[in-house]
């Protein structure tokens, strides 16, 4: 396993440089927000159209139809439903990536245990093919958990590469969505 690539996340095992948060002013040129922030969460059909384009299971092309047919109305009615609906998908997908990336280092610090885990195991391994006469019974026990421990971390490997595209994802479809309820505003 590799360090860390910044210091002040030691547990962050992607390649990408950890951002903890999107920031607002990268993902939204349009009209200031003001009390959108917190309004949003008090409106139920915007709550709810929040949550739905928010999931991945959603495509992208679906999640901007679904915007620009929310938006059909006059420009008051577009730029203030926008800005409550851009909101709602800023909090929500932010949260969403938070917890992506915690459960990214939790799983890293998981790797560092099994990592340590493997090496003694390996360490006793050895100590019980070097006993003479070694206790084939034990050697055997051991030597199939050390496998299956093997195994366990190379899976969660594989994993972890894949799910560091997760947060970088997320960013891109918040990007996208902002840009499409901009436009629908215009």
């Amino acid at each position: 396993m590799a360090l860390a690539a910044d210091p002040r996340y030691p547990d962050w095992p992607c390649a990408q440089a950890k951002v903890p948060e999107i920031s607002l002013a990268a993902v939204w040129a349009g009209p200031p927000l003001d009390d959108a922030a917190t309004k949003w969460k008090g409106d139920p059909k915007i709550s709810a159209l929040a949550a739905r384009l928010s999931a991945r299971r959603v495509s992208l092309e679906d999640a901007q139809k679904e915007i620009t047919e929310f938006l059909s109305g006059s420009a008051a009615d577009k730029t203030n439903a926008g800005k409550l609906l851009f909101a709602g998908l800023f909090d929500t997908l932010n949260a969403q990536r938070a917890s992506v990336m915690n459960g990214l280092e939790r799983v890293m610090r998981k790797q560092r245990e099994a990592a340590d885990k493997v090496r003694s195991d390996t360490l006793a391994l050895q100590a019980l093919q070097d006993a003479s006469p070694p206790d084939q019974a034990k050697v055997d026990a051991l030597g199939n958990q050390l496998v299956w421990e093997t195994r366990i971390f190379e899976d969660r490997r594989r994993v972890v590469k894949f799910v560091c595209e997760v947060p970088t994802a997320i960013d891109q479809r918040l990007f996208a969505l902002g840009r499409t309820i901009q436009q629908e505003m215009d």
